[in-house]
């Protein structure tokens, strides 16, 4: 049996690859593995239209495990992992995926730590769904299904408690990307204090993604700069993850977002161990201007439930990704792309610069990233032709330049990525390995 989890929990193409039945069979199964006595287990879901159908299937799932399952309705993902600690949950639940395409959807589960459960539960979810079990409970064992209305005021208050300072005379631009932000992210801002115009607003499933958000800004870049905003943030489509656009209209990506907020933290004696956890894609003038200022940059694999284990075993309270999952873990325990928003908008209301100025910590090095469609991602890494290729680039290119190839976890791609101080020189290479992994892995 091919394994479900990947490295978001279990996605696919709703109706086709994510079925109903399969919905059902996760929640039966990891209610027997994450509340095996019963208790509640927290769900919420994105926007996109196959969203009720799925989480229906998931609520019956864990009913019929003995579980009850309170329901958040349209949530940030980060915001289950908050309310399963907050509310002592014996588990969170999540619909969504993420910043895919709107016919694709997923599930994902979070521990009673607020964690994205290990891989070990993952594996005993995995196998009680080829192995239903036969012991399910009967009568006024079975659970109960319940909306949990209250949560959201819950958690908008507690991220503007995250935030140390008001952002009055703010001027903020949010793209709600019609995902799960469109209501928590203008109402939490707004109780910051900043001023808030909000697009991509509405709670339409059938344009989730499309050409917004984090995965789309240049609708963003052109509403800043004809708003006069200070900043501009975009959220993908279950609000994990933010990537912010300065007054100009120019990008601030997830490095430059840690680069800024550890500088700060460090300035500031909150960067405990004067340490950040990034991953393998951040760019590598982030982590030579890191170094320089005394801050240890540790690697991470791609995804952010590994930064979290790293930030986890070295101390660290900040850390994530390129692509705009930051963890602070002062207040969050995973990814949270409307607080992450929150302290970029805090640390230009508490500067004389402006989020230009602020965000140019680095000299990024030229990286080329090209996303290969495949039909066989797996097997990258048999791939020797491949392999043997990348390594003689690699021997070429030195100590100026590196090489990255990964397959996604949540898509049918493989990631092709050089860097390298020359952008002809990364451009070629990239191009290059990009069509082998097309004609190797088809």
């Amino acid at each position: 049996m091919t394994r479900l989890f990947g490295t978001d929990g279990v996605r696919g193409v709703a109706n086709k690859d994510l079925t109903p039945d399969l919905a059902l069979a996760l929640g039966r199964a990891a209610g027997c593995v994450l509340a095996p006595s019963g208790g509640a287990i927290l769900v919420g879901r994105d926007t996109r239209i196959s969203g009720p159908m799925l989480e229906s299937a998931l609520v019956a799932g864990l009913c019929s495990a003995g579980v009850d399952a309170r329901l958040l309705g349209v949530v940030p993902t980060p915001a289950v992992a908050f309310l399963t600690v907050d509310t002592g949950a014996r588990a969170g639940g999540m619909v969504s995926a993420s910043h895919n395409p709107v016919p694709d959807n997923g599930i994902k589960f979070f521990s009673h730590e607020g964690m994205k459960v290990p891989a070990g539960f993952e594996d005993e979810i995995e196998r009680l769904v080829a192995e239903p079990p036969t012991d399910l409970p009967t009568g006024v064992s079975i659970g109960t299904a319940s909306d949990f209305p209250s949560g959201v005021d819950r958690y908008v208050e507690h991220l503007v408690r995250s935030v140390n300072a008001p952002l009055t005379g703010l001027r903020v631009v949010l793209d709600c990307a019609f995902g799960s932000a469109w209501k928590v992210a203008p109402r939490a801002v707004k109780e910051a204090g900043a001023d808030v115009i909000a697009m991509n607003d509405e709670p339409d499933g059938a344009r989730i993604n499309v050409n917004c958000g984090s995965t789309s800004l240049a609708g963003l870049a052109e509403r800043v700069v004809a708003e006069e905003a200070d900043l501009g943030l975009a959220f993908d489509g279950d609000a994990d993850r933010v990537l912010a656009v300065d007054e100009r209209g120019e990008v601030v990506d997830g490095d430059r977002i840690i680069a800024l907020s550890a500088i700060l933290l460090h300035d500031t004696g909150e960067l405990k161990n004067d340490v950040v956890v990034a991953t393998v894609m951040a760019n590598l003038g982030f982590r030579r201007a890191l170094e320089e200022r005394g801050i240890e940059v540790i690697q991470a694999p791609v995804g952010d439930k590994f930064v979290v284990e790293a930030m986890a075993a070295r101390g660290a309270v900040l850390g994530g990704e390129q692509s705009g999952h930051i963890i602070f873990a002062q207040h969050a325990t995973t990814g949270d792309g409307i607080l992450a928003g929150l302290k970029v908008a805090e640390a230009v209301a508490n500067s004389d610069r402006p989020l230009s100025l602020l965000a140019h910590v680095f000299e990024p090095v030229p990286q080329i990233l090209i996303n290969v469609e495949v039909g066989n991602r797996a097997g990258l890494e048999s791939a020797e032709a491949l392999w043997d290729e990348v390594r003689r680039i690699e021997d070429e290119m030195g100590d100026e330049g590196r090489v990255l190839l990964r397959p996604s976890g949540t898509e049918p791609l493989v990631r092709v990525m050089v860097e390298a101080l020359d952008e002809q020189v990364a451009r070629r290479n990239a191009e290059a390995l990009a069509a082998l992994v097309g004609r190797h892995l088809a």
